[in-house]
């Protein structure tokens, strides 16, 4: 839950991103995927668990077919009002580059009945290395699934068909 790590990689008098607020958590879980035209285009994928979003890169772009698999690198933590920020981070910042909201919504674990159960839910998958959730975006709508490689930072995006 720690946001130390995105403050320290940036400068905020010369960068247009948010702060690191203090966020109460809603009704229901939120998702963002954002289009990043930094060094290389990719899309950072987030999902809110414990006030923040965590965050990966995402080179492909996320899968939207049943079985695609995506290499997801995760990155560190961004705080919650990221969800809504679009702009140009200027050059010489981490993370240079034009950043537009690709998609978004809701989402819940898979399986889950309210908020509080998801993030129970995604917490321990977080730990375990597997996490199991429903999008409900505009673009990405249905099962996914994050599984952990080998290395700690590098994950599988998966489309995945929902279990019945």
């Amino acid at each position: 839950m720690s946001l130390i790590a995105y403050r320290r990689k940036r400068n905020f008098r010369t960068t247009p991103e948010p702060r690191a607020r203090a966020h109460r958590r809603g009704k229901e879980l939120v998702f963002v995927v954002q289009k990043h035209r930094a060094t290389h285009l990719h899309h950072d994928f987030r999902l809110e668990l414990d006030r923040v979003l965590k965050s990966w890169a995402v080179p492909k772009g996320p899968p939207r077919r049943s079985a695609d698999k995506r290499l997801a690198v995760q990155v560190e933590d961004h705080p919650y009002a990221y969800k809504d920020f679009e702009g140009r981070i200027p050059e010489g910042e981490y993370g240079a580059g034009l950043v537009e909201k690709w998609d978004g919504g809701t989402y819940e674990a898979e399986g889950a009945t309210s908020a509080a159960e998801s993030e129970r839910a995604m917490r321990a998958g977080l730990r375990r290395g597997r996490m199991s959730f429903v999008l409900k975006g505009s673009k990405l709508r249905g099962a996914n699934s994050l599984v952990r490689l080998k290395s700690p930072k590098q994950w599988l995006l998966i489309k995945t068909h929902a279990k019945k």
